[in-house]
């Protein structure tokens, strides 16, 4: 097969699988300055990879129809994690069904309704930073997208389930760290012994809570504004609810979608911030503008210049199709690689540059903007997604000034499949002077302006 598709590097199977593990950015900016916008590579356990990074091909990646490419085929190295429920891994008709359940759970009215919730969690660990110190941020902002994921999407309030929940979730997750996260099929006896093994039994712990929370819920009945809520009242077309396992599987992906990524994403954005004095101070001004326009662009530049995910959901081909000219023939994996497609200079001038502005003068293309993939397979979970990061830089910007503690910039590390800043995200906080006199201010006497 591999005269069939698109050039690319020539080194051995295993060479690339470590080299996109290892330096995932680097190994892939090289591949394109030797091969251009189209190239294949190939890793073990997966089907030829062939990446993509032209607009006007990712849009025909896109827009194809569902019977021709399959995402969820893409995505089944999540399967043991998610569940064969999860709407990231099913198409056509039953991916299409499940996501209408899904889609009134992550409306935007929704998830106003939760920013209270979200607003209050950020403040209360932004609270708890330590000042004046080098502090890695990564494993705090982890902690508070778990918790936030755990209180809106879950509905648990604090108490013993939610800890317990939070403890084994946090050890399921942190597997994502090694290599062997990233076997589709590993080898029967890494499922036995080792740490794959240790994961499952983790998971299966996790799963009995989950379900217990589903039953619980069921018989409470009751108004809530949470999205196992909404679940919970869902109806399939033929008018049946949704089974405790498609609830299992559905929470369960909104988790994951949901904490790993907004936590790396939002420590690439602190990491960058530091960096950059003029933007910072911009965004001091700029807090208290009802409209924030600023906040709001600087948040979809930190989604441009360091995306969390290294491609959008890639696609199976399952039948003969032509993309860009290119006749690609069944069983290729096509990947539109969004961090290629958000530094190319031809769409973004001074790509390495961070620059809000960029997002003042111009709205995010559907095809030239893709952090939360594009067409019918976009996240479900994409304004939750901005919400809460807009909500967390708020909290961290009122209250502190960030300071790189290391001169260079942080490099990157894969988790499972997500890159995240390789030091943890390393800053200093020191206490803003507005925020201190706004809080050693005496109370105005009543009556008085």
């Amino acid at each position: 097969m591999r005269d069939q598709l698109p050039p690319g590097p020539r080194m051995p199977t295993a060479l690339q699988t470590f080299g996109l593990w290892s330096r995932p950015t680097a190994f892939i900016e090289r591949a394109q300055e030797r091969y251009g916008h189209r190239f294949t590579l190939h890793v073990i356990g997966q089907p030829p990879f062939v990446v993509l990074s032209d607009p006007d091909e990712i849009k025909e990646v896109f827009t194809a129809p569902p019977e021709v490419l399959h995402p969820g085929e893409g995505a089944r190295i999540l399967e043991r994690l998610l569940g064969k429920h999860s709407v990231i891994l099913l198409d056509e008709e039953p991916h299409l069904e499940q996501r209408k359940l899904l889609l009134p759970a992550f409306h935007g009215e929704r998830m106003q309704r939760l920013s209270g919730l979200m607003a209050e969690l950020a403040e209360k660990e932004v609270a708890a930073l330590p000042c004046g110190q080098p502090v890695e941020l990564h494993p705090r902002l982890q902690r508070l997208t778990l918790e936030i994921i755990l209180r809106a999407v879950f509905g648990l309030e604090r108490g013993a389930r939610l800890e317990q929940l939070r403890e084994l979730l946090s050890k399921v997750l942190e597997f994502s760290r090694n290599p062997l996260s990233m076997l589709q099929r590993p080898p029967r006896l890494l499922t036995r012994l080792g740490p794959i093994a240790r994961r499952d039994q983790l998971l299966a712990r996790v799963d009995e809570l989950v379900f217990e929370l589903i039953a619980e819920r069921r018989r409470e009945g009751g108004e809530r504004e949470d999205v196992l809520a909404l679940l919970l009242s869902a109806e399939h077309e033929d008018g049946s609810p949704m089974t405790p396992a498609e609830m299992r599987d559905e929470l369960m992906t909104a988790l994951v979608a949901g904490h790993e990524t907004t936590a790396s994403q939002l420590a690439w954005g602190f990491e960058r911030l530091a960096r950059e004095p003029a933007v910072l101070e911009r965004l001091y001004t700029e807090l208290d503008d009802p409209e924030d326009a600023y906040l709001t662009a600087t948040t979809q530049e930190i989604l441009r210049h360091r995306p969390v995910l290294p491609h959008a959901e890639p696609r199976l081909t399952m039948r003969p199709v032509e993309i860009g000219g290119f006749l690609y023939p069944p069983g290729v994996m096509l990947a539109a690689y969004i961090h290629l497609v958000h530094h190319d200079p031809a769409i973004y001038p001074e790509p390495q540059a961070f620059r809000p502005e960029r997002f003042l003068e111009q709205a995010p293309g559907t095809y030239t903007w893709i952090p939360f993939g594009g067409g019918r397979r976009r996240c479900l979970g994409a304004s939750f997604a901005l919400l809460e990061m807009k909500l967390v830089l708020r909290a961290m910007l009122e209250r502190f000034e960030l300071e790189p503690v290391d001169a260079r910039a942080e490099g990157t590390r894969r988790r499972n499949i997500t890159v995240s800043p390789a030091h943890g995200c390393r800053l200093i906080l020191r206490e803003r002077v507005s925020h201190l006199r706004s809080a050693q201010a005496p109370p105005s006497p009543v009556g008085v302006a």
